[in-house]
């Protein structure tokens, strides 16, 4: 795995660092998914000046450690006369890191001193807040998922019926022949680092018990709709339905899972609507579960979920990407899985995991509603399009989840 390379991800970076607008590059995501190791990869790559440093030390440095490195690099870039690059991992450990970035940075614009910068750090959740209060306007971010299932096959050989089991956490994959051993490491180091750590150091959390019950509820429940009151009737000490929807925000800028707002058409309408849950990895839902995987591609309804959850969170990464926003859109009896916007474009996502897509009704209802809307089924089969919707094969699109932008 150390030798693999994420081709997108690696590419990015690559032409945002030799570009001719100098801004810190900023990499987030989800703990595990390999960010040190391609920030490494590039650092390997990197003709001239450059420097790797980490804040992982038993004892937490403080912002003179940012400052002397950045001499260090300085130094450097002044010898050689050429484009240097720092990268700084780990850094939110540090007190008011991003204070001192911000001085040191502003400093080198003033110089006119060319030195690239690299920021990582496994709690996303404090990088983000570090970012957006004393770095605004120096940053872009790169938001590192969780692995695809062309990146997992590539790498781990991964079959399609593994990949919805197990998801893409690469660490994890190499344990997947042992089921038991792979649910522990996802439960133990991913997490419950998650959420005994990384979310109470960014907001306080009056009732610690009741985030965790809140994220065990959600899980138990991907790709559904499950209204809040419902969720303070299966909660022990739930306090009121703010809590809850408090404690879902948090779990989502955790990269774990997100609530999916009703689509409505209506920005005002659409908040406060009765969510539906999107957990980011089907890894995670597979270990907290704890039902083995034959067992689980057995029951067709509990796989049928894994699926329509996984490619709900592949279109939520894509509407990141792209700038756009997911929703999924009830009226009545009428459902449709997932709408995509992204500019004008909306596009009503059905996600069938048997042979045949399901009626029609509930397109043509939307349609009838939002004249501009593409009406789109992902399914097994390799059915050519018709008249009314396009159809588009589910191995291909987790191949390649751009296509369903055609």
């Amino acid at each position: 795995m150390q030798n693999y390379i994420r081709k997108d991800s690696y590419s990015q970076l690559v032409k945002s660092l030799r570009g001719g607008v100098n801004l810190i590059q900023a990499v987030i995501g989800p703990r595990q998914v390999g960010k040190t190791t391609l920030a490494l990869q590039l650092f390997e790559s990197w003709k001239g000046p450059k420097l790797y440093e980490t804040a992982d030390q038993p004892d937490t440095p403080s912002s003179e450690w940012i400052s002397a490195r950045w001499e260090m690099i300085r130094r450097q870039n002044k010898a050689a006369g050429r484009k240097s690059l720092l990268i700084l991992d780990e850094v939110q450990k540090i007190p008011h890191w991003s204070n001192a970035v911000k001085k040191l940075f502003d400093e080198d614009r003033r110089r006119r001193l060319d030195i690239r910068v690299i920021l990582l750090g496994s709690s996303a959740l404090l990088m983000q807040k570090g970012l957006t209060e004393s770095l605004a306007g120096r940053f872009e971010t790169h938001r590192h998922n969780q692995w695809s299932f062309s990146e997992c096959r590539e790498c781990f050989s991964l079959s399609f019926e593994e990949y919805i089991y197990f998801g893409g956490y690469p660490g994890a994959l190499a344990l997947r022949k042992d089921e038991i051993r792979w649910a522990g490491y996802i439960r133990d180091s991913l997490i419950e680092t998650v959420l005994s750590k990384d979310i109470l150091l960014l907001a306080p959390v009056s009732k610690p018990v009741l985030l965790r019950q809140a994220f065990g509820l959600a899980v138990s429940c991907p790709a559904q709709i499950v209204s809040y009151q419902k969720m303070l009737g299966s909660l022990q000490d739930a306090g009121n339905t703010t809590t809850i929807a408090s404690y879902l925000h948090l779990l989502s800028k955790a990269f774990l899972l997100a609530p999916l707002e009703r689509w409505s058409g209506s920005r005002i309408r659409q908040r406060g609507s009765i969510p539906k849950i999107l957990v980011f990895d089907n890894g995670i839902i597979s270990a907290m579960r704890g039902a083995r995987f034959k067992a689980v591609f057995n029951d067709k309804a509990a796989w049928g979920r894994l699926i329509e959850n996984a490619v709900g969170a592949q279109l939520y990464f894509l509407a990141q990407k792209q700038g756009g926003e997911l929703f999924y859109w009830r009226d009545r009896n009428n459902e449709i899985d997932y709408v995509l916007k992204i500019g004008d474009r909306i596009k009503a996502i059905e996600v069938k995991s048997g042979k045949d897509a399901r009626s029609t009704e509930a397109f043509t209802l939307f349609q009838k509603q939002y004249k501009t809307a593409q009406a789109i089924v992902i399914l097994e089969s390799k059915s050519q399009p018709d008249n009314l919707l396009r159809k588009l094969n589910l191995k291909d699109f987790f191949s390649s989840p751009e296509k369903i932008l055609e």
